[in-house]
């Protein structure tokens, strides 16, 4: 399972002119889940997301995790374009992506995860071509998965 974690000021997400999910402070995260994938690597993304030390304290370091803080929200979006195999030629290969029900489960399961550690959770819609928003602060953007492999 891969994310792409955005610290941001204010994210939403569109789904045919209708906003589906939109917050303030906190991150806007992009899901991607990949064949193999349980909910063991959802439990380990969900913890270290929500853990993630990276939004500033009162000496102005990068010292609080969403924890931390109750205001802060996630925007979650499911993106299967994570899994693309961009190596060869100039076409991505997305054939290690989850099949379409497994992802969907796993994805409903990730924020079911986050938000049971007290974190609102919004969302985009899963199989739906979205619109998403942000405004970057920092700009602080990370890459995880749950396999390690960056």
């Amino acid at each position: 399972m891969r994310a792409v974690v955005q610290r941001v000021s204010s994210a939403s997400v569109e789904v045919d002119g209708e906003i589906t999910g939109k917050i303030e402070e906190g991150f806007l995260v992009l899901l991607g889940v990949e064949t193999g994938d349980t909910q063991q690597d959802a439990d380990y993304l969900a913890d270290k997301i929500a853990n993630l030390r990276v939004f500033k304290d009162e000496q102005d370091k990068m010292n609080c995790s969403l924890m931390d803080c109750a205001s802060r929200s996630v925007l979650v979006v499911s993106q299967f374009t994570l899994s693309g195999d961009c190596r060869k030629g100039r076409r991505p290969s997305f054939a290690s992506a989850a099949p379409p029900e497994t992802a969907k489960e796993l994805y409903f399961y990730f924020m079911d995860k986050i938000a049971a550690m007290g974190i609102r959770v919004e969302a985009g819609v899963f199989q739906a071509m979205m619109r998403v928003s942000l405004c970057n602060e920092g700009p602080v953007t990370l890459l995880l998965d749950s396999r390690k492999n960056f």
